[in-house]
């Protein structure tokens, strides 16, 4: 028999919670223990509605805020590919769409193409919403790394000023207010020697 939509909805959410034991490799700002993806989606999303003053003129939030809360739900199956690691990153498109293929699929027909949607407007990274949106990712890991004081992955990986300035890229377009912020952290860590410059 098949299920009902809310039975579809209800599987869906408990297979989402999956997230919560997904662990990245950037710690909290506290060092105290690693970040899930889950708190990383949570994070993201808060920071979209403080920062929205920063968005580009005519940015719709809550769209980007739709987003940031599906754009990682992927990580259930693929899990995280580190920011710096070149090689899991060959393959993380393929792996990310066969789980976006199963986790939607979860859902009601109509519910499902909704969020696959918004995850592949965000990995398309092309409407102003997603550009924001991908800033905001960027800008995360950059604010948990010099926010512990100690250059966290940055430092424990060498993770060159060349790498940071390439990962920090997007946020030029999608958050421009933000660059100058975004220069001078990567000046202040090179200057401390938490990302290097060979």
């Amino acid at each position: 028999m098949p299920l009902t939509r809310l039975e579809q909805q209800i599987a869906f959410l408990k297979e989402i919670d999956k997230l919560k034991t997904v662990l990245r490799r950037t710690s909290l700002i506290d060092r105290s223990r690693l970040e899930n993806s889950a708190e990383h989606s949570w994070h993201l999303s808060t920071a979209a509605l403080v920062l929205a003053e920063h968005a580009p003129e005519g940015t719709n939030t809550l769209h980007a805020i739709r987003m940031l809360l599906v754009h990682d739900l992927v990580e259930i199956d693929a899990g995280d590919t580190f920011a710096y690691d070149p090689q899991g990153h060959a393959d993380k498109a393929a792996r990310e769409a066969a789980a976006a293929d199963r986790l939607f699929a979860l859902l009601p027909t109509d519910l499902g193409a909704e969020l696959v949607e918004l995850w592949h407007e965000f990995e398309a990274g092309r409407t102003r919403e997603a550009k924001f949106a991908i800033a905001l990712d960027r800008f995360s890991g950059l604010l948990q790394n010099w926010g512990g004081a100690d250059g966290g992955t940055w430092r424990s990986h060498q993770v060159t000023r060349e790498a940071v300035l390439r990962r920090m890229e997007p946020i030029r377009e999608g958050a421009p207010a933000l660059w100058s912020f975004i220069a001078a952290v990567i000046e202040e860590a090179t200057a401390k020697g938490h990302i290097f410059d060979p």
